[in-house]
């Protein structure tokens, strides 16, 4: 018994760039000079939306809460990505693999909410601009925020103790860059069509009923701006949804390519899950500085106050 435990809980060896080995200094600097760009685009916008008064708002606080998840999802899986290329060692203790695992999915589904939550901002703000600072108080925004995160680490439990429990066995190796559901399940000496079932149920809930949402939402605010009679006025609110929009059509093709997929996992796949989980974060700071003249705005006179 003891044995079994043993064997059970052992080391896993992660697979992802072993056919990339002659390239791992030059992808080690790419990813370090990533999460450092990461990093300091997201804080930079959580400091902005702090220190300026103006942004003080609904909007850029839940912008800010993505900002902040943002930094958390590529500190899930970079710096033990980073271990690996320099490292001949490519080994995850059982017990990390499935915290990376947790964290993974549970930033992944509170993303999600929140750009839902999002959604459902610029529609009280476009068709309900009377009410907005009443819907949208300091309180409301607070509570909806901590439902998504609440939300997202509640619903990955689930696929985590169905995965926990599976037993495992043969060589333990990885065939991906982290530890995700796909290539955990693929170990199992058991069949997985139940696992599959569960995981589907979860993950297809967070993604398609917050964008089931988010659309429905979009659909309102068109119907909306569409009866403005104003060129200038119809612009304006197109403008305050451009950001959104482009980070929800960048956020889901990603996530579509990976999780749309049978349940092996192959290079292309491997591919788009490194595009979600380095390169989205990355360009989250740039879409939103770029596109939005408020933040640009703040930006500036925090330089020249400097």
């Amino acid at each position: 018994m003891e044995e079994a435990n043993a064997t059970h809980y052992s080391d896993f060896v992660l697979q992802g760039f072993y056919h990339l080995e002659a390239y791992r200094i030059s992808l080690f600097i790419l990813f370090l000079s990533t999460y450092i760009f990461t990093l300091s685009g997201n804080m930079l916008i959580i400091v902005v939306v702090c220190c300026q008064v103006k942004l003080h708002t609904p909007m850029y606080f839940f912008i800010s809460n993505l900002s902040f998840l943002e930094m958390w999802y590529v500190s899930t899986t970079v710096p033990k990505l980073l271990t690996l290329m320099v490292a001949t060692n490519h080994r995850i203790s059982f017990h990390w693999c499935f915290a990376q695992l947790y964290m993974f999915h549970g930033l992944g589904m509170t993303e999600c909410a929140l750009l839902a939550i999002m959604a459902f901002d610029r529609y009280v703000a476009i068709c309900k601009p009377l009410r907005y600072s009443t819907i949208m108080n300091r309180t409301t925004c607070q509570l909806l925020a901590s439902l998504c995160w609440l939300y997202g680490f509640t619903s990955s439990t689930i696929p985590l103790i169905y995965t926990l429990k599976l037993p495992l066995c043969g060589p333990r190796h990885i065939n991906h860059y982290f530890c995700d559901l796909a290539p955990l399940l693929g170990l199992s000496c058991t069949d997985t069509h139940f696992n599959d079932l569960i995981n589907s149920c979860v993950i297809g809930f967070a993604t398609m009923f917050n964008l089931s949402f988010i659309i429905l939402m979009y659909i309102n605010i068109i119907y909306s701006v569409i009866k403005i009679k104003s060129n200038i006025g119809r612009k304006k609110a197109f403008s305050t949804c451009s950001s959104h929009i482009t980070v929800v059509l960048m956020i889901y093709s990603t996530a579509f390519s990976v999780y749309g997929s049978p349940k092996h996992v192959r290079s292309y796949d491997m591919f788009f899950a490194l595009m979600y989980m380095v390169v989205t974060p990355l360009l989250n700071p740039f879409i939103y500085c770029l596109r939005n003249k408020d933040v640009k705005r703040a930006l500036r006179k925090s330089i020249n106050r400097n």
